[in-house]
């Protein structure tokens, strides 16, 4: 029911995860999933799903843009929206794992990197753009990760364990491109 003029916001914060790709629509061949607290029982929400149930019907006039990106899109599959504008933050890119940490807080209360990340920037910036957001939930993300590092001689063997192999980078998708230094960032 969305029309012109209108701008919405989805929000989730949980895990995801990713599992084969049925329908051929993907170029690593996987599909990305949300794992709501059901998902064991009424299964994980694909990208496809979230794509054609709040993405591809929004209409043209819904949000606005340009920019060039990188298009990770297959050819044959259009993802795209109605003509509405859609932005995705997402925790990390597709080869990546996002984290539950309890850096951020300072206590034992684990929270998720991305999520904390995005609301402190948000708050401590009024104003920012889409690539000063994102590039400050990066550069947070990067420097709690560093001051969590150990040292000493099982050191490597730790934080390979605790921090894997690969990093978490935020990652901002749009149905539109557009210049993320010039538009600022609106809840």
């Amino acid at each position: 029911g969305c029309q012109p003029g209108d701008s919405l916001v989805f929000h989730f914060s949980g895990h995801g995860d990713r599992q084969i790709d049925y329908d051929n629509d993907e170029v690593d061949g996987f599909d990305e999933a949300l794992c709501p607290l059901d998902h064991d029982t009424e299964g994980k929400i694909i990208d496809d799903e979230i794509n054609a149930t709040i993405v591809r019907p929004l209409p043209r006039g819904a949000m606005e843009g340009f920019y060039i990106w990188e298009d990770q899109r297959k050819p044959s599959f259009y993802k795209g929206t109605s003509g509405g504008l859609a932005y995705c933050f997402s925790a990390c890119d597709d080869n990546q794992v996002s984290a539950d940490t309890t850096a951020f807080t300072k206590t034992s209360t684990r929270t998720g990197a991305m999520t904390f990340s995005f609301i402190q920037a948000v708050e401590n910036e009024p104003g920012l753009t889409y690539g000063r957001l994102l590039n400050a939930m990066r550069n947070a993300i990067r420097d709690a990760k560093a001051g969590l590092r150990l040292s000493g001689p099982i050191a490597t063997l730790v934080n390979k364990v605790f921090f894997g192999s690969t990093s978490q980078e935020p990652q901002l998708s749009s149905s539109y491109t557009f210049d993320i230094y010039s538009k600022r960032f609106v809840l």
